[in-house]
């Protein structure tokens, strides 16, 4: 229970104190880490005569822009660097477990959080594609009955991304827990490629792949 409970670090002394706890923190630790290294990485690009380190980064980024805009076109690939920039960060959050820290996604408003804002996405990009008159009717198609219905998905498409990796996330250390308490030795290793590596992965590219599926069904 104590590794599920997200303690508070410290309190902010503004508007009553507000509390910043753990997964707030980790969250800071991830992104200073990605922002330095990005800035050492990219300090010294070359035209020509690329380094490995730089034809490495390339190639990563080229797949994942070419795997993101064979989802929601290229037309749409203002919104690529958001989704990679997600995907890069469920995958360390995910992983940073391994690292000794409490991965940020165990907590429900981390994942809570990273849905609402996949929602305001995936609505404004809608809006933006067709038009606000256009989404407001199409909540209507194919027959006004199933405007109830279609209303619905803007609460469910979030709270199911936000569950799916929260639970994920969650089972995944229950499960590791117990099976460290009943075997402590040897047989936690193999699993722990699955669930502390395998399924973080996973779950990163689950989420951002769904988030730009829905993107899609949005904008069309």
């Amino acid at each position: 229970m104590e590794q599920l409970t997200c303690q508070t670090v410290f309190e902010i002394p503004i508007f009553g104190g507000i509390a910043v706890d753990e997964a707030v923190v980790v969250t800071w630790i991830i992104m200073a880490v990605l922002t330095v290294l990005s800035i050492v990485f990219v300090r010294n690009l070359k035209v020509e005569n690329p380094g490995k380190v730089q034809l490495a980064l390339e190639s990563v980024i080229t797949w994942g822009s070419d795997f993101f805009e064979g989802i929601i076109g290229k037309s749409n690939r203002r919104y690529v660097p958001w989704l990679m920039t997600v995907a890069l960060y469920l995958a360390v959050a995910n992983l940073i477990g391994l690292a000794g820290f409490k991965p940020p996604t165990k907590d429900l408003n981390v994942t809570a959080a990273l849905a609402i804002m996949s929602m305001i996405l995936i609505e404004y990009s809608g809006i933006h594609k067709n038009g606000l008159k256009h989404w407001c009717v199409h909540f209507a198609k194919p027959v006004p009955v199933v405007a109830p219905i279609m209303l619905m998905e803007i609460v469910i498409r979030p709270l199911s991304l936000c569950m799916r990796l929260f639970g994920n996330m969650l089972g995944g250390f229950v499960v590791m827990e117990l099976v460290k308490a009943v075997v402590p030795f040897l047989v936690p290793i193999p699993l722990s490629f699955y669930f502390d590596i395998f399924d973080g992965l996973l779950q990163a590219y689950v989420f951002v792949f769904l988030t730009a599926l829905f993107m899609n069904e949005e904008m069309e």
